[in-house]
């Protein structure tokens, strides 16, 4: 039937179907090889031959036709959607394909091996019969000279293809590269909101432990529970009453196995690190941070298990401003913002968790230098008596003029009762209280630490533009130089001075200094001492080259630390009842004010 259906096409085509239709003035511009292949199809018709008068561009044409190299019939790969924008082309190559002689002989021998009852070979309708068709194939090249078959099968046409794109899915090959789909590849869970899950070795290691220390499944009482943070935990012995409580919630007064495997392992607890632990532990419910009530427990279990705190059992004030001043001084260099909310990437860069797990092996208290030293506790309370006349725990302006034999100027001591660089704690008006007084003496006797410059910086920018200007400076140099004119020193003028302020610093921008300056240098500190204190000033001018030598040798000590413990050994000689000559007397206050 569709042999028939072509061959009465065939016979009554209208030789008008071999001018192409109107196309775009682009389109064979942009198919160059196919204009090539229908004009030369168009030299060897007879009906060319009869053009031209006198017969010379017949001839022209003759020669060109029969010098003709077949292989420019065969059509370079062309772009799958080539002939899809211009179908009028490929439409004009089939209606030459079924005029030719050879085309009406392949449908004549179609339509007899139709009637014999033989099978159709019908070109497309098989991958094996394919090959076998297109030896049949009518060629518009005279025999033997038929150029060789283009490697790309028919099922690459894009004719075919658009043809059978509705059946489904296509195994026909296409002249474009395949590309291939990408592996997906499984990414591990990175992101667990209570934690990573312990290991099945690291699970199963606690669990032996815990059934040597839960005996028979019996719960553990309060005392009996330090051996579980020690051996299990890994954390300072001092927490365990903090996490005792923490997972006896019910305050039965016993922890069982199964409610510390509840709390420690099923809620991950086991796989966070240390400062995580901590920070689990100490905050309470609910919240992201942790305040000044969360470690009162923690100091209050140490001091009554510590051997280095034993001699306070029978003071308990002094056991109460001890952990006050322990947790002033935690707050003070982890807490930098300074709201009183302790976050767990501050407490991850400070250095408390360090400190807290040397106290847990250091029977010796005063060895542990950062936060939990007796002796440093010691000077600040102190010097805070000292200062505090009527002892009512509170000082005002004219008692803080007093601190380190009037060395502070009457200007810097107005900016820190204008509470510039840190609100008061006190509730009453002009006074500062026993909290205000640690932030102000860690920064007075340690100046080259970060707090301590941010301290001073808020006091000396007057306005508050985060710039330390050369009229700023003036303004509280004046009052130093006035001192120096008073005790007869030689006085140094401002210019001089800023000329060696400059030096020393190194700004980025010479007119002003901004705390990313201060911070990069390390004798960033004597700036402030030629500011406003004049002792601390004279005693840098005039250094003894032996205490910088012996600061050389032990650099791991502050200068907190070395003015802590000048202090602590006058205060204890006073105490003793020594006399002036020995170390109690002004003496000791004009030297030990070195910074040093």
């Amino acid at each position: 039937m569709e042999v028939e259906a072509a061959r009465r096409d065939a016979s009554a085509l209208d030789p008008e179907l071999l001018q192409l239709p109107e196309l775009a003035p682009g389109a064979l511009r942009e198919n160059s090889t196919i204009a090539d292949a229908l004009y030369t199809q168009w030299l060897v018709l007879p009906e060319t031959a009869k053009l031209g008068p006198d017969g010379m561009e017949v001839e022209a044409a003759r020669r060109d036709a029969s010098a003709l190299d077949p292989e420019l019939l065969q059509l370079p790969e062309l772009a799958p959607g080539a002939l899809r924008e211009n179908s009028t082309i490929a439409d004009a190559l089939y209606t030459q394909w079924l005029v030719l002689p050879e085309t009406a002989k392949l449908v004549k021998s179609l339509i007899e091996d139709a009637k014999g009852g033989g099978a159709l070979n019908v070109a497309g309708s098989s991958a094996s019969t394919n090959a076998a068709s297109s030896s049949s194939l009518p060629s518009m090249f005279p025999a033997g000279s038929a150029p060789p078959l283009s490697p790309r099968s028919t099922a690459g046409s894009p004719r075919v293809m658009r043809r059978g794109s509705g059946a489904g899915p296509s195994t026909l090959g296409s002249p474009l590269k395949l590309v291939s789909e990408p592996v997906r590849e499984v990414i591990p869970q990175f992101y667990f909101k209570n934690g990573r899950p312990p290991p099945k070795d690291l699970k199963e290691q606690c669990l032996s432990r815990l059934d040597h220390l839960f005996f028979a499944g019996e719960g553990l009482q309060i005392q009996e529970f330090r051996p579980v943070i020690k051996d299990i935990c890994k954390l300072p012995s001092f927490l365990s009453g903090v996490l005792f409580k923490k997972i006896d919630a019910a305050c039965s007064g016993t922890v069982t196995r199964d409610a510390f495997i509840a709390y420690w392992i099923n809620e991950n607890k086991i796989t966070l690190d240390t400062p995580s632990q901590i920070f689990e532990i100490l905050r309470k419910p609910g919240c992201s941070y942790l305040t000044q009530e969360d470690f009162k427990p923690v100091l209050k279990e140490l001091l009554a298990t510590h051997p280095g705190l034993e001699f306070l059992q029978g003071t308990p004030e002094f056991q109460e401003r001890y952990a006050e001043t322990v947790i002033y001084r935690i707050f003070y260099s982890i807490n930098r913002c300074g709201n009183g909310h302790l976050t767990l990437r501050e407490l991850k860069r400070g250095n408390l968790v360090a400190a807290m797990q040397q106290l847990d092996e250091e029977e010796d208290i005063n060895k542990v230098l950062r936060y939990f030293s007796y002796e440093h506790f010691y000077v600040i309370y102190c010097k805070f008596w000292e200062l505090d006349t009527d002892h009512d725990f509170l000082i005002d302006k004219e008692n803080l003029i007093r601190y380190g034999n009037h060395s502070l100027t009457y200007r810097i001591v107005d900016r820190v009762f204008a509470q510039v660089p840190r609100k008061f704690t006190s509730m009453t008006e002009g006074k500062m209280g026993y909290e205000d007084f640690v932030y102000f003496i860690l920064s007075e006797e340690d100046k080259s630490s970060e707090p301590s410059l941010e301290y001073w910086f808020k006091c000396i920018d007057l306005d508050g533009n985060g710039i330390l200007s050369t009229n700023e400076m003036q303004f509280f140099y004046e009052e130093q130089l006035h001192r120096m004119e008073c005790m007869a020193q030689e006085p140094v003028l401002f210019e001089d001075i800023l000329c060696q302020m400059i030096d020393m610093i190194g700004p980025e921008n010479e007119t002003y200094f901004t705390l990313r300056d201060l911070k990069k240098c390390k004798l960033s500190g004597n700036i402030f001492n030629i500011l406003f204190n004049l002792n601390k000033f004279m005693a840098f001018e005039t250094r003894d080259p032996f205490l910088i030598r012996q600061e050389r040798e032990n650099p791991t000590l502050t200068e907190w630390d070395r003015f802590a413990h000048r202090e602590y050994i006058r205060l204890s000689m006073e105490e003793d009842g020594e006399d002036a000559s020995n170390g109690s007397g002004d003496v000791w206050d004009e030297s030990l004010e070195a910074p040093f």
